[in-house]
């Protein structure tokens, strides 16, 4: 069975003991949340589809840890104009192992 959810603005597909990182999330490492932005759940050649998200449908995860991404840096230049700028940005994320998927 999978699932897709929608969090942080993005959308993932997820299987029943998959690791993924999404945007950070409030919760305690070890702790259990629930994901209710499901947007479609199938099993084989049978497919629920929400409009928006399936009714009754969710996805529980445990949170393994909560960590930064790799730093990304934002260089901004005009030539011939003096003009130069340099960022760094790192993404906070937090890393879920699905645990069930109930739809």
């Amino acid at each position: 069975m999978y699932a897709v959810i929608k969090t942080g603005g993005k959308q993932y597909v997820v299987n029943e003991g998959d690791t993924i990182k999404v945007e950070k999330l409030s919760g305690e490492v070890g702790s259990t949340i629930e994901l209710g932005e499901v947007l479609a759940v199938g099993a084989g050649d049978s497919v629920k589809v929400g409009t928006p998200v399936v009714e009754g449908a969710s996805v529980t995860a445990q949170v393994l840890e909560h960590d930064r991404g790799k730093k990304v840096i934002v260089f901004k230049k005009k030539r011939r104009k003096g003009y130069a700028r340099k960022q760094g940005h790192r993404q906070d994320y937090t890393s879920l192992k699905i645990s069930s998927i109930k739809g």
